[in-house]
């Protein structure tokens, strides 16, 4: 069931975002990659001791430092660390032992992430532009 309602919901993130517009800006998608990141962490403090939270945090700052590097230089960045946290929800549990995670969370995420992912992929290889502010510098 939580494939189901992953891929319901994933669809209808990015659709939604499509349709309203609010995917046009470079921030939408890295933004998104920062709270799904940060998940584990809220689960942690739920249900797990301090020493999890703070391996959850580091692997969340990972991702997020993929979302900021993305933002900055390729989306394809972006695109590659949504599903690669996909994949992460994977293996999640036989990698850091959360005990503040539902049971049903780890497919479901996954669902959400590869769907993202690969809906912003296939959005860059259609033309969708992200061009970053070359003004700036990271």
């Amino acid at each position: 069931m939580e494939y189901l309602v992953g891929t319901i919901l994933a669809f209808a993130v990015a659709g939604a975002a499509r349709i309203i517009g609010l995917d046009r800006g470079r921030a939408f998608y890295p933004t998104v990659l920062i709270v799904i990141a940060s998940y584990y962490a809220l689960f942690a403090v739920m249900g797990a001791s301090r020493t999890i939270l703070e391996i959850e945090i580091a692997v969340g700052v990972g991702f997020s430092l993929l979302a900021l590097l993305g933002f900055k230089r390729s989306m394809w960045l972006v695109a590659v660390a949504i599903a690669g946290h996909g994949v992460f929800d994977l293996f999640h549990h036989s990698l850091i032992e959360n005990a503040g995670v539902p049971v049903w969370w780890p497919g479901f995420c996954a669902t959400v992430d590869l769907i993202l992912g690969i809906w912003l992929a296939i959005c860059l290889v259609n033309g969708m532009r992200y061009e970053p502010d070359c003004n700036k510098t990271l």
